[in-house]
């Protein structure tokens, strides 16, 4: 097996994309922040002692899916054409969902899951005054279209086709 982001001396560069079409692309990563009642019971009643967490996470997510090429040093500078953060507060939780599309050369994913990331590190920062045993879990990508594999479903998650 060859891996494109490896040399012909197994040294990591950036894979050259500049011969390819753009397409229209979109993935979709989903993620889970893990935290205690108080917190939770605090998100519903948005009195948590920080401030809105929900729309801090959901800024800060957005912001990160169109900063992927600066956090990963092998990702390709893309533009990143629409960004979409859910956040679901749950019984033991938030869920955390991103959708993130383009019309490139390669592929999106890696922005999907960087939106769902650190939505999930700004929820952490916001609550970790009230809750220090809060867990961040469960980042996956769910779902993703164009380019030349085609579309894909987690199979479990096909409700994301």
């Amino acid at each position: 097996m060859t891996f494109p982001h490896l040399d012909s001396a197994g040294r990591a560069h950036m894979v050259d994309v500049t011969g390819k079409t753009p397409t229209v692309r979109t993935a979709t990563a989903r993620g889970f922040v893990r935290c205690g009642a108080e917190v939770v019971s605090a998100l519903r009643d948005g009195t948590a002692p920080k401030g809105d967490v929900l729309a801090v996470a959901r800024i800060a997510g957005i912001q990160a899916a169109k900063s992927t090429a600066t956090l990963l040093p092998l990702a390709h500078v893309i533009g990143v054409h629409r960004a979409s953060v859910e956040l679901d507060i749950v019984d033991d939780g938030v869920e955390i969902e991103a959708t993130v599309g383009t019309a490139d050369r390669t592929g999106i994913e890696m922005e999907a899951l960087t939106a769902v990331s650190v939505a999930a590190l700004a929820i952490v920062d916001m609550i970790k005054g009230l809750d220090r045993s809060v867990v961040i879990e469960n980042v996956r990508i769910t779902a993703k279209s164009g380019g030349r594999s085609g579309d894909w479903v987690r199979p479990g998650e096909e409700d994301q086709a």
